[in-house]
């Protein structure tokens, strides 16, 4: 199965996101908390716990596990969003 097919599995619903992290990642707690906070719904996916998908996250960040990297109803991703773009492209 290649990444992409994998990727469609994790766009989320319309108002949420996808959201890949991991156990160690302050940026990926701070960035919970803040969602948390503007009543974002997400879904955490930990890339060192569910297999393939730290390969999801090197397809969207050139090679590189760059946590958090969010996916959006849209199907696109973005790196370490600031919470006005996440709130802003969920319409929460």
């Amino acid at each position: 199965m290649s990444n992409e097919l994998n990727l469609e599995k994790y766009v989320p619903a319309a108002g949420g996101v996808t959201m890949f992290t991991t156990s160690w990642c302050g940026y990926c707690r701070n960035l919970k908390r803040l969602m948390d906070q503007k009543g974002v719904a997400y879904t955490e996916v930990n890339i060192e716990e569910v297999e393939g998908t730290a390969e999801i996250v090197e397809s969207v960040n050139g090679g590189n596990q760059t946590v958090p990297t969010l996916i959006f109803p849209d199907g696109t991703a973005a790196t370490n969003p600031r919470i006005e773009e996440v709130v802003e492209r969920v319409g929460a």
